[in-house]
Parts: C-alpha cells; sequence; structure tokens
C-alpha cells in the first residue's frame, strides 16, 4: 500500500512539474478582479490535471500488483478502472474550466451529477442507513432516497472542495488530512481495497502540495476540487455501505467544514437575494485572511501577499481537526458523532459572526 502512495506522491510531483512548465501558459489568465483571487501574478490552475495522473498511477499500479498475485491483499484489480470511469466527467469539466474559464456553473454541476449517476449503475453505490430508526424507516420504504443522498455527496461534495479552495495548501491539506482519517477507518475494519484507494489520493495530494505550499507555484483549480471531493464522496460512501459498524456520521462530521462552509454560503447569500453560484469574498478563509491575519511589511507586493497567503491556511488546518479528530476517535458511536456536528456548526457560526464583528482575541493573530 505505501508502494502506491509513493508511486502516486512521484507521478503527481512530477506530473506538476511538466504543468507548471509546459501548461501554465496555455490557459486563460485568472481574471484580476475576481473576488476568491488572492495571489500576485499569473499562477496555473491545472494542478488537476498532475492530480489526476499520480491517483490514476497508484490506482493501474495496484490493479497490476493485484492481477500479479496481490502480495499486499489489496483486491484492487481492473474495478479501480471503474472509479475513473466514476470521476472523469466531473474531473475533466473542471479542468475545461481551468483551461477556458467559460463553462457557466450550471454545466459544472450537471457534469458532476453525471459523475453521480455513473456512481449509482457502475459502482452500485447507495445510502441504506443513517443509523436513525425514523430515517431508516423512511429509506427502507423509499429507497430512491437513498440514491438521492448518493447524486447528492457526489455532485455537492467537489464543489464543496472547490468553495475551500482558496489560498495555498487550504483545500489540498484538508484534503490529505481527510484521506489519511478514511484510510484509518477503513484499516480497522479490514477493507485494505478502500485503504489503498485513499492513500493513493493522499500520496498524491502530497505531490501537489510540495508545489503548492508553501510557494503557491500550482494551484488545484477546479479540476483537482472536483477529484478530491469525487473520490472521497464515493469512499465515503463505500465505507458505510460495506461494513455496517461504520456510522453514516463518521464521514459527515469528518467533512463537516466544507460541507457546512457551502450550506452556510448558499443561506447567507439566499439571504441578501443574491444566486448561490455568485462568487464573492466572504467565505470564512477569506474573512480570516482580510481581519485575523496581521499585515506583513515587505516593498515586494507579490512577496507580501505570499507571505498573507500562507498564513491564513493553518487557520483552517486547525479548524479542520476539531471535526476529524472527533470522527476519527468515535467513527462507529452515532450518538457522538450527531453531537460533535452540532457543536462544530454552532461554532462555526459564532466564530464567523465574531470575525465579522471585528470581536477577535489577539492571541489568535500572527
Amino acid at each position: 500500500m505505501i508502494v502506491l502512495a509513493v508511486v502516486a506522491f512521484l507521478v503527481t510531483l512530477c506530473s506538476a512539474a511538466l504543468v507548471i512548465r509546459w501548461l501554465g501558459r496555455r490557459a486563460v489568465r485568472y481574471g484580476a478582479r475576481k473576488p476568491q483571487r488572492f495571489h500576485a501574478g499569473e499562477i496555473p490552475r491545472l494542478g488537476g490535471v498532475a492530480l489526476l495522473a499520480g491517483l490514476g498511477a497508484g490506482w493501474l499500479v495496484g490493479a497490476w500488483q493485484t492481477l500479479g498475485g496481490d502480495p499486499g491483499s489489496l483486491r484492487l484489480g481492473p474495478d479501480v478502472l471503474l472509479w475513473l470511469v466514476v470521476l472523469l466527467p466531473a474531473v475533466l469539466c473542471g479542468v475545461l474550466e481551468d483551461m477556458t474559464q467559460r463553462l457557466k456553473v450550471g454545466w459544472r454541476l450537471t457534469m458532476t451529477l453525471i459523475s453521480g449517476l455513473l456512481a449509482l449503475w457502475l459502482l452500485g453505490l447507495n445510502v441504506v442507513r443513517l443509523d436513525l430508526h425514523w430515517l431508516d424507516a423512511v429509506l427502507r420504504m423509499a429507497p430512491w432516497l437513498g440514491m438521492g443522498i448518493v447524486l447528492l455527496a457526489v455532485a455537492g461534495l467537489p464543489h464543496a472542495f472547490n468553495i475551500i479552495d482558496g489560498y495555498n495548501g487550504l483545500a489540498g491539506m484538508v484534503a490529505f488530512i481527510i484521506s489519511l482519517a478514511l484510510a484509518h477507518v477503513c484499516l480497522q475494519v479490514g477493507d485494505r481495497q478502500l485503504a489503498a484507494i485513499v492513500v493513493c489520493l493522499a500520496g498524491a495530494t502530497a505531490g501537489f502540495l510540495v508545489w503548492n505550499y508553501p510557494r503557491g507555484l500550482l494551484f488545484a483549480g477546479d479540476g483537482g476540487a472536483y477529484l478530491w471531493g469525487g473520490v472521497v464522496a464515493l469512499a465515503s460512501i463505500a465505507l458505510v455501505q460495506r461494513h455496517p459498524q461504520v456510522s453514516p456520521w463518521f464521514p459527515a462530521l469528518l467533512l463537516i467544514y466544507p460541507v457546512w462552509e457551502t450550506v452556510f454560503s448558499i443561506y447567507r447569500k439566499l439571504a441578501r437575494g443574491e444566486s448561490p453560484g455568485m462568487a464573492d469574498a466572504l467565505h470564512f478563509h477569506q474573512l480570516i485572511y482580510r481581519r485575523i491575519v496581521r499585515s506583513v511589511l515587505f516593498e515586494d507586493e507579490a512577496r507580501r501577499m505570499l507571505k498573507r497567503n500562507n498564513r491564513t491556511a493553518p487557520y483552517l488546518w486547525a479548524f479542520t481537526m476539531l471535526s476529524v479528530v472527533p470522527a476519527v476517535l468515535f467513527w462507529s458511536n452515532t450518538p457522538v458523532l450527531l453531537a460533535v456536528c452540532l457543536l462544530f456548526c454552532v461554532s462555526y457560526v459564532v466564530a464567523y459572526v465574531a470575525i465579522i464583528r471585528f470581536r477577535v482575541p489577539d492571541w489568535l493573530r500572527f
């Protein structure tokens, strides 16, 4: 399994270097007036290409090992190709958006929905329980509701990762942490196949982060965010479906930061009478950049922005750990997981309001 992670890491690392060298200038420049722009200069947003190459290489090496005798008992086999088929519509759509910046939100959402439909058809994924008696009874009477949850997860989580992809190392490190947490629980229940799948994602993400943090030489773009969200969504649903001892609220708590960021963003935009698809600069990580991270005194504007940019992500890494740690500790305990989910949502809103009103203690600033 470690070999697969190393392969994914090295292929992503080298592919990212080629993307920076050869593809960086071929994509359309990112608009200087876009509200989510917090960097100077033109940085290629094609990290999704390198991530897809690394992840695919790791999975294919695993399939080759399985066909040759499966020494690591990974049982990947040719079935892992179905995962690539499921992911490709969303990821390639994201890469196309990174190259052209002309795809409307509706088209991108449609392609992620197609990935969700392929997950239902090719992988047989479904949500059959939520470990709450009344909801489980509803799912038994209306199995199509479980399929709807799969579609919502596979189509929505890529966009959730795209929303938090705003600063160097932010979305990448969140994806890396979540991948390792998923791999840990997979190994706890003896599912080495799923563990290998997400370990490859962690390896590919680590290779991307070499270029992304702290130097910011390559961004994941929509393609990278859709890849992270798609793989994590598929692995989370498959883990709960295969192993009854894993609470369905384990992945819910594990992913509560990007999911709640998305839900809260939709709410506040609708409350202001704006379209949820309209980009703005009021996301949680953007407020931290503007109102918590201290200014850096450099004469060079690009260097000043890079330094502040790099100081933003660690706040969100720590914030993510507030949900990841209890999720890993109590992955089979539904009441505890539910309680922590609610606590996280309340804490997020309280922290958001405090930052909006400039009520942040000085010890949080650095």
